[in-house]
């Protein structure tokens, strides 16, 4: 076999780690984010490309908080017009078609069916007239705009809907997407403007000069156990639900505070549930939650409860999954789910700012800006569809804080044109080409499946083509565990992956869509692991439990 590090071009790679720790050592930066969730990562871009001198630090892998456990829509909000929240509306609505060009193969169109029912949320007019409301605001044309259907038609979009009660339906457009693979990119296209993005890398406290202003963050690099400082000239946080644990550290907290709420999601096989369109739909207590088809699963999602405990490790309880199976097999009565069916969960934190006397659903998803005494500036709420403009407003604090001569080195924010992937697809009809084009070569190989076209292309879009020539490398498999073996090597050399979690959970989603396929080929992606940075004993120990937590956790209900 040819060797598995001969290739010449490697970006973002972890086997350069020590490089990027010894920069971080030695540089000033501009601009320190601590924070690598979609919020940290879009701010990285942003300032980047405006010319200031970046690092990202985050204590995990990226994505592996809030930014891996959303709905995975890209979308407009439509129950923010019910609490008149029109500014957040537009700006969500406008940017999901922004954030679409950017990455069409990984934020793509999804079709949305809204069931009227007697006695739901929404009613006929007030729906109507709201969909078009939220097609003006979000600048929808053509073939997107809503329509209003009958109760035929509604079922001809879906069968599996309870008809008792039905009395037609909105159909609109919105965007969906995998949101730790947009946060991945992200942090990949700051790196390749030159920004030092580092996961596993933890600020554990912050340094202040005679000012009493932060000067630097010391830091605990998990990898190789060392103790260091980042200095800077201004500090940003971007730690999603740890927000306030970092306020707290810097002495800041004030007023305003986080109130955590959980969402949880299930997963289910289309065999079981076969939902051929997507659909947001009434919960008798008066909440809607989305179901969604996604590849060869239907996932269904979200709760919506306070929260007030390990931020570390947050876990699905039976009273959510029974919340969700009741709400499922009230809309779609004829499947019956129950806990069995469950293929996987996740269960995730909403960073929310508090809001006395509302409950966890009414509080507003705006993001604000803190900024302390000490020069700390802390960005918290939001949601992922506003990413690019929170990371614009963010970033136009950093610069805002500095004297006008730093200030007029920086341009404005050039996101909005920054396509998120070299080489990249330019719209869907390219996406959906070159889908079919993968679709063909997996099948000249031997993967007849035009599922694993799909999964390839809307994961990776067309860097697929490095991955799919990198199977050919690997002589002694089958070809599905050559794919697999391909990913992972792309994963290590590009994309920053630091061990068995980052790679079936972030970089590829199997642990929640393909669950069958993280116990069938651990053993062979461990030992690829082992050969590339030498694991011992006591690292593959360690890789083997955070894995088994994150299957138990995403099998069982506490």
């Amino acid at each position: 076999m040819r060797s598995l590090r001969e290739e010449t071009h490697l970006q973002f790679s972890i086997l350069d780690r020590s490089q990027q720790l010894d920069s971080a050592k030695k540089e000033m930066y501009d601009l320190v984010i601590i924070g690598g969730g979609i919020t940290g990562a879009g701010i990285a871009l942003d300032a980047i490309s405006r010319g200031l001198k970046v690092c990202l630090i985050e204590k995990n892998d990226f994505a592996s908080g809030t930014s891996n456990k959303s709905t995975k829509l890209v979308h407009g909000g439509l129950r923010y017009l019910k609490q008149f929240e029109i500014a957040l509306v537009k700006e969500s609505g406008r940017e999901r078609a922004k954030v679409h060009k950017l990455a069409p193969h990984l934020v793509v169109p999804e079709k949305m069916l809204l069931p009227l029912i007697q006695g739901g949320t929404y009613g006929k007019l007030m729906t109507s007239l709201g969909l078009v409301v939220y097609d003006f605001l979000a600048n929808v044309e053509g073939e997107d705009k809503r329509k209003m259907l009958s109760i035929n038609e509604t079922l001809s979009k879906e069968p599996l809907l309870n008809k008792e009660g039905l009395l037609g339906g909105g159909y609109y457009a919105e965007y969906r997407t995998d949101d730790a693979r947009l946060t991945i990119e992200l942090i990949k296209k700051a790196a390749s403007f030159g920004a030092n993005c580092l996961n596993y890398c933890e600020m554990t406290s912050f340094n202040y000069d005679n000012d009493k202003k932060v000067e630097s963050l010391q830091c605990f690099d998990h990898n190789e156990d060392r103790s260091f400082a980042i200095r800077s000239h201004k500090f940003i946080s971007a730690a999603g639900p740890w927000v306030d644990v970092l306020r707290k550290k810097d002495y800041s907290i004030d007023e305003k505070y986080l109130h955590l709420t959980k969402g949880v999601h299930l997963v289910f096989s289309r065999e079981r549930f076969p939902l051929e369109q997507s659909i947001y739909f009434d919960v008798p207590d008066g909440r809607m939650i989305f179901a969604i088809p996604r590849g060869r699963t239907v996932y269904v999602g979200t709760t919506d409860t306070d929260y007030v405990g390990d931020l570390d490790r947050v876990v699905a309880t039976k009273e959510d999954a029974l919340y969700l199976l009741k709400a499922v097999n009230n809309m779609f009565p004829d499947i019956c789910l129950t806990q069995e069916d469950i293929e996987s969960n996740w269960a995730g934190l909403r960073p929310l700012i508090h809001e006395e006397g509302k409950d966890p659903s009414e509080l507003s998803r705006k993001d604000e800006i803190f900024i302390s005494e000490t020069g700390l500036i802390s960005i918290a709420g939001g949601k992922l569809t506003g990413y690019r403009k929170m990371a614009q407003r963010a970033v136009d604090a950093v610069t805002d804080a500095m004297d006008s001569e730093m200030r007029s080195r920086f341009s404005k924010s050039k996101t909005e044109k920054i396509r998120l992937t070299s080489n990249p697809l330019l719209d869907t009809g390219e996406v959906n080409l070159y889908e079919e084009l993968i679709i063909n070569k997996l099948k000249d190989l031997g993967i007849s499946d035009p599922y694993f076209g799909w999964y390839v292309t809307s994961t990776y879009g067309r860097q697929s083509d490095i991955i799919i020539d990198k199977m050919s490398f690997f002589t002694k498999n089958s070809q599905l565990e050559k794919l697999i073996r391909a990913e992972l090597w792309y994963s290590v050399h590009y994309e920053m992956t630091n061990g068995l979690a980052d790679f079936f959970v972030r970089r590829t989603g199997r642990l929640y869509f393909n669950i069958k396929s993280v116990r069938d080929y651990r053993k062979m992606v461990e030992e690829d692991f082992v050969y590339y940075f030498n694991w011992d004993t006591k690292r593959i120990e360690k890789e083997n439990i955070l894995l088994d937590e994150l299957l138990q956790d995403a099998t069982t209900y506490y």
